[in-house]
């Protein structure tokens, strides 16, 4: 173990947070979700398990051990998903990353923090009870609704058409992230990810 590797062998388990079935699969809530996706799809991973509660798959990323996670519970019990896994695979806490949409931020932002609050958000409130809140989050800002129109109603509806250039960038740097935080650890990561993505035009 002198090589800096942390117990369970040193993998990582990171989750996507969102809510099952067909009719989400494009929301702004679920963007979760997708970031794991795209990683998977990067690193020729398949999410065709079903344990504790989620669809996992197991492979590398950056040369090290990790599983990826999509709770199938339903966005406000997710800790009963995420909690048994973390358990199941001895992963260590710092090792845990967990990434999922933002209100409070505005859209096209990527904000990473090692630990905190759920911030309203009721995915992380069940994680924060079944886990405690010292972990890592990666948070993707999806803005907040426009005029009066409620929150709980806006973060169901899917991105819109002109939402897609900015989601996929966003995407992008968010699988980016979690590569290196993976390689490199959340100090690094957020120093360097912290802050809108660059969106590159005609994309």
């Amino acid at each position: 173990m002198g090589d800096g590797m942390q117990p369970g062998g040193g993998r990582y388990l990171i989750v996507g947070l969102g809510n099952p079935g067909r009719s989400h699969v494009f929301n702004r809530h679920n963007i979760g979700f997708m970031a794991i996706d795209r990683l998977a799809a990067r690193h020729d991973i398949e999410m065709k398990r079903v344990q504790n509660k989620a669809i996992v798959g197991s492979g590398r990323v950056a040369g090290r051990p990790v599983i990826l996670a999509k709770p199938q519970t339903f966005m406000n019990l997710s800790g009963e998903a995420v909690g048994p896994l973390a358990n199941f695979y001895k992963i260590p806490l710092e090792n845990l990353l967990v990434v999922y949409d933002e209100l409070d931020i505005p859209f096209g932002v990527l904000r990473l923090r090692e630990k905190g609050g759920a911030g309203g958000h009721n995915g992380m409130r069940s994680l924060i009870q079944h886990l405690g809140n010292d972990f890592a989050r990666l948070r993707l800002g999806i803005g907040r609704p426009p005029g009066r129109m409620d929150a709980a109603a806006y973060v169901l509806q899917d991105f819109g058409r002109d939402d897609l250039p900015v989601v996929s960038d966003m995407l992008t740097a968010a699988v980016e992230a979690i590569e290196c935080f993976v390689r490199d650890g959340i100090d690094l990561t957020m120093s360097r990810f912290n802050g809108p993505v660059d969106v590159q035009p005609g994309k």
